[in-house]
């Protein structure tokens, strides 16, 4: 019924139905907020990101055949756009796990320790928790990190998986086994969200500081607006033992689509020129 329900929703914003097309964007663009954060690293990135691919979205409605839900039509724009993204930061520098281990062992613990209050220390540490483990992800190739990401923080079934990203769910389940594998031995050896790596976040505070690697004056992910747990899009099934290292993905918070590109996106809608591209949209 629900799906019925988007594929009327459909008809009607193909049809010129302004209403009906604020209530398809309204249904996603948080989804693609989130899945472009995860896939790009950074905040900015994935606000421009998320711009292009809400467009897209909608010049495209007229050529949705609904022989897919709605939805995995959106996640099959997004993952494809931003599998071939160059214009993020990490695609212009790009990371590996042997540098990122490598910055870790180097990095000197408690680094002016003494600038910071035990509060905003504390506040620097989530922060540096929330900057780090999306940069993490940037370490695997973007094919790699977006099976990850799929699979491990937004749970999607291995049957749909596999249809967004043309490949079979057997296919898909082996390749998200051996990244799980690969990142949970890096976050095994290094995080000490794990309880057995050696980089504590409270302990880095000051080095990430000193490194620009977080700024106190204007927090990234402090500032973004949180979803409720109930308005998140997909149940959150228990980790499997074998994952457990991976689990510190598959409890990071997901947000709301920034106020800036929210805007944008409502007033693309309303625009004159809206109404003469993909068909009758």
């Amino acid at each position: 019924m629900e799906r019925e329900e988007t594929n009327r929703l459909i008809d009607l914003a193909v049809g010129g139905d302004k209403a009906a097309l604020d209530q398809l964007m309204a249904q996603i663009q948080d989804r693609v907020f989130n899945i472009s954060l995860r896939m790009l690293g950074s905040v900015a990135d994935a606000e421009d990101a998320s711009q292009d691919i809400l467009v897209r979205v909608m010049t495209g409605l007229p050529g949705f055949r609904k022989e897919s839900s709605y939805f995995t039509w959106v996640y099959r724009i997004a993952v494809n756009y931003l599998i071939n993204y160059k214009k993020s930061m990490f695609a212009k520098h790009p990371l590996d796990f042997e540098f990122y281990g490598q910055d870790i062992e180097k990095g000197p613990l408690n680094y002016q320790e003494d600038l910071f209050e035990e509060k905003e220390r504390e506040l620097l540490a989530e922060e540096l928790k929330l900057s780090c483990t999306n940069v993490m992800l940037q370490c695997l190739d973007p094919q790699s990190r977006c099976i990850f990401i799929l699979g491990t923080m937004f749970k999607v079934d291995s049957r749909i998986a596999g249809e967004i990203l043309d490949m079979s769910p057997d296919n898909y389940r082996k390749k998200l086994s051996r990244i799980r594998k690969k990142v949970g031995d890096f976050l095994y050896h290094y995080c000490g969200l794990t309880k057995t790596g050696m980089c504590s976040c409270r302990n880095r505070v000051g080095y990430a500081v000193s490194q620009h690697r977080i700024n106190p004056d204007s927090l990234e992910f402090k500032n973004l607006k949180r979803l409720d747990q109930d308005t998140l899009d997909t149940v959150k099934k228990e980790m499997e033992l074998l994952d457990e290292a991976s689990i510190i993905f598959s409890n990071m918070p997901e947000y709301r689509l920034p106020d800036k590109a929210r805007m944008f996106i409502e007033q693309m809608i309303g625009s004159e020129a809206m109404k003469t591209i993909g068909a009758d949209i």
